[in-house]
This record gives structure tokens, sequence and C-alpha cells, in this order.
């Protein structure tokens, strides 16, 4: 073998392509990993300010609209559409009574691939958060007994 042909200088090239598509194999998994950490983060935020705005409200009707209103505002500040999101409320006026445990859940879907620049593309999974909070037992004008279990 002589040092100065170029003789072998071609075999391994098919290494190079085989790197650059690991990189964006790898750089699509953290940008979609990303992508569902920030959307759990943004639920669990909605469902937070939702149940602590519903436990705060007058009454249920008005507790309702404030925590619809609260959870999407706190979606659309973590840049995700709000139209998107489902927020499950109580149902009834029973659930606004002193002492009650209230338990709102919010859900987000994930796309199944994200790309930086184009956004999310078909359909992934949802991602859910659930808080509860409980309705202060001292306060006026709210149904129900201040007797709360632990």
């Amino acid at each position: 073998m002589n040092w100065s042909d170029d003789g072998g200088q071609v075999a391994g090239i098919e290494t190079i392509p085989f790197g650059i598509l690991l990189f964006v194999i790898g750089a699509l998994l953290v940008a979609n990993a990303w992508a569902v950490i920030d959307v759990k983060m943004a639920v669990t935020s909605a469902a937070r300010e939702a149940a602590r705005t519903y436990v705060e409200a007058p009454d249920h009707v008005t507790g309702v609209a404030d925590a619809q209103r609260a959870a999407r505002d706190v979606i659309a500040a973590h840049d995700r559409d709000p139209d998107r999101a489902t927020v499950e409320l109580p149902a009834s006026s029973a659930a606004f009574t002193r002492c009650a445990r209230v338990s709102i859940t919010v859900s987000y879907p994930v796309p199944a691939l994200t790309l930086p620049i184009v956004g999310g593309l078909g359909t992934g999974f949802v991602a859910r958060a659930t808080h509860n909070e409980i309705v202060d037992p001292f306060r006026n004008d709210v149904p129900g007994e201040a007797v709360c279990d632990g």
C-alpha cells in the first residue's frame, strides 16, 4: 500500500448519512418529549387555577363560568389553543357546599409528531391533569355545615 494514493478513501462514507439520520431522529425525539412535558405543565396549571377559582366563587354557576375561563386563560398563557382544551367541571350545584371536595380535570391533545417550525402533526395522546380543592368551611353565604373530615 502506498501512502500517497487515495485507495480506500471511500470506505466508511456511508456512516456520515447514518450519523445525520441519527441526529435528526434524536432531535425529533427531544422535541416531542419537550412538547409532552410542556402540555403536561399547561394542563396541570390550568386544572389547579380552575379548581382554585371555582372554590372562591360566590356560587356554583359563577364558579363554573369563572373556572372555565381561568383554565382557558392558563392554556392560552402557555401558547396553546384554548379551544382544544377540555375542562371537566362539577355538574351539579351539590359540589358547591362547605367542605365539599371539588375535582377539576383539564385535558389537551398532544400531537404525534411535533416539529419546531411546522408545529404538531397527527394525533398522539391526551395529556390530563386533575386538581382537588375544598370549598372553604368558614366562608359566608355558602350552603352546608362547617364540619370537614381531615
